[in-house]
Formats: structure tokens, C-alpha cells, sequence
């Protein structure tokens, strides 16, 4: 095994391009209870390049090292590790930075990944598709049959949404910007695809048969989702997950006077923080489950090793793409 990794770090806030860079580091030692685990996989996500560029919440101390989201495979446990063992596929926890190609880790924060999951597939489970699973479980109780409508559907998050919702019987309206997404997103289960336009409210009307659709996911803000709340029923909830167009949500006084709509906001990394590792294991066992039948497969449109990780951030700044852009870390 080499005595030295790979990590990306950057020493300044800025546009991820220009600060990120690629340093040689030593290779890990774990403490009795933590585990070195040798990356396999880790994606770009918006949260990444805004961590970066210091627009994110939280703040790590610098020099940092990105990365929220990733999975790989241990190779060494501390003397007084006992539920884990070399071999085993792991999610990571999301506050230490998954771009570098091994890390020291305490075993209680890693999630084992069950066989038949492919680690580029395990690596991108935690933040989307539990984001789908919480936004469908926290905040409207809903039935199946019952309808749900969602902006930015051929996001990760919008795509595992559609997924989740089709295995637990519930129907979605999922709103694009570009026509050519309609057939994609109805193949992948969408049961309405509509593009995002003034007199949506009249079309999902038409869609749908006028059914109330009670839970609206927004993802963009701005006049998207003003245009999804003007189509939800009254009491209804809307949740804000993203922020895409950079826009606020300006919301016209009648809809909270006549239609008492609620506003609601997640944080995926929060929840989990707040979670015990019962509910994690709770969140988690559906999705891996769903996995293991092939679904939640988010599509990637590249990957690149880490040596390349300039170009990967270039690349995945980039709108319209097909899909994420990952770091993929050799065996």
C-alpha cells in the first residue's frame, strides 16, 4: 500500500477552478476506534463547489479538503474497532471531506453498505436520494394515488423523487425546463412531465383531473416556485431544498391569506446530524433496498481521477449536463 495519498485541499475561498489544488499527504493511521477507508467514488454536488467558493453555510477551518458525499472500502481498523472489517463497502460521513484517496474515520460515523451496490452507486446515496426520502416522509402524510408536484425533476434529487414516489404508490407532476427531458422523465416513472411555463397551473389541472396535489418539493425558487405554489391545493406544504435560479421566493400575500400554504425548508446534512444512527439505519435500509433492484442509480456524466480534480470542478460548474461528475479512485 503507498505511504502517501492524494487529497484535494484549497487554502482560499474563490472560484473552485482557480483554488482547488492536488497535494501529497501522508498515508492515514487510524486511532483505536477509527477505520482507514481507501476512496472509491465521490461526486461533485453544488453544495461541494459552494463550499468552495465560501457561499455555504458551514465553513470548514482552512486549508479544507471538499467533498460531502462518497464511499469506498476499508483497509485497516484501530485496535478497538469490533462491528467492522476489512473489505467492507462504507458511506462516509459528510463533514471530513471525501476528496482524497484515504482517510481516518471513527467507525461508529460510517454506514455499511449491503452486497449487491456497486460503490459508485453507494457513493451517491446520501445526500439525493435520503433527500427524496425525507421530503416524501416529514412533511405532508400522504396516500397512495395522492399527487405530488416538484421543480427541477431531472435533478438527482428530482429523479430519485420520482423513484421513491412510484415504489410508495404516489403520483408526481414533475416540471422541467427543457422539452426534450419529457420522455426521459416519464420512462423513469414521471407520471406527469410538463414544461415549466406561465399557465402551468392550468396545464397540470388538465394532467392531473384537478386532483389537489398537497405537497410541492422546489428546488429553484424564484417565479418556478411561485408558478408550484399557485398550483397546490389550499393548506397545502411547500419545501425548499435548492436554490437554482438564485432567486427568493416571492410569495403574493393571497397565497398565505385564502390558501394558508406552509413553507417549509431542509437541510439534508442537518437532519442527518440530528439523527440517531437508528433512524439513519431506518432511512437508509429502503434506499439500499431500492438500490439493490437497480433503482437510485444517479447518472454520471463523467468521472475523473482526483489528479484532474481543476478539470472536474470546471466541468461540473457547467449547467445542462447529463448527469453528475465524479471522482472515481483506482483500486
Amino acid at each position: 500500500m503507498s505511504k502517501s495519498i492524494n487529497v484535494a485541499v484549497y487554502e482560499t475561498h474563490g472560484n473552485p477552478a482557480d483554488v482547488l489544488d492536488v497535494e501529497t499527504q501522508p498515508w492515514p493511521t487510524p486511532s483505536p476506534d477509527e477505520a482507514v477507508v481507501q476512496m472509491r467514488a465521490a461526486p461533485i454536488n453544488p453544495a461541494d463547489l459552494n463550499q468552495i467558493e465560501g457561499k455555504y453555510p458551514v465553513r470548514p477551518q482552512l486549508p479544507a479538503t471538499p467533498g460531502f458525499e462518497g464511499a469506498g472500502v476499508v483497509v485497516d481498523v484501530g485496535k478497538s474497532v469490533k462491528d467492522l472489517t476489512a473489505g467492507a463497502l462504507v458511506i462516509l460521513p459528510h463533514n471530513l471531506g471525501t476528496w482524497r484517496e484515504a482517510v481516518a474515520v471513527k467507525a461508529s460515523a460510517l454506514v455499511i453498505v449491503p452486497p449487491g451496490i456497486g460503490p459508485v452507486h453507494a457513493a451517491m446515496l446520501k445526500i439525493n436520494p435520503m433527500t427524496a426520502w425525507r421530503l416524501l416522509h416529514d412533511y405532508v402524510d400522504l396516500k397512495s394515488g395522492d399527487w405530488l408536484i416538484q421543480n427541477a425533476a431531472n435533478s438527482a434529487a428530482g429523479r430519485a423523487v420520482i423513484q421513491i414516489a412510484r415504489n410508495l404508490g404516489y403520483k408526481t407532476v414533475n416540471v422541467v425546463r427543457r422539452e426534450e427531458l419529457i420522455d426521459e422523465l416519464r420512462a423513469e416513472g414521471g407520471d406527469v412531465v410538463l414544461v415549466d411555463e406561465e399557465n402551468l397551473r392550468e396545464e397540470v389541472r388538465n394532467a392531473t383531473g384537478n386532483a389537489p396535489i398537497r405537497l410541492g418539493l422546489n428546488a429553484v425558487g424564484g417565479g418556478s416556485a411561485l408558478r408550484l405554489a399557485n398550483t397546490l391545493a389550499p393548506e397545502s406544504t411547500i419545501v425548499t431544498f435548492g436554490a437554482m435560479s438564485l432567486q427568493p421566493l416571492k410569495i403574493p400575500n393571497g397565497l398565505l391569506i385564502f390558501k394558508d400554504l406552509r413553507f417549509r425548508g431542509i437541510w439534508i446534512n442537518k437532519w442527518y446530524d440530528n439523527a440517531t444512527m437508528q433512524e439513519r439505519m431506518d432511512a437508509f435500509r429502503p434506499l439500499f433496498e431500492m438500490a439493490k433492484r437497480g433503482l437510485l442509480k444517479t447518472k454520471v456524466e463523467k468521472s475523473y481521477p482526483l489528479s484532474e480534480a481543476k478539470a472536474a470542478v470546471a466541468n461540473a460548474a457547467q449547467g445542462k449536463r447529463s448527469g453528475k461528475i465524479i471522482f472515481e479512485f483506482g483500486e
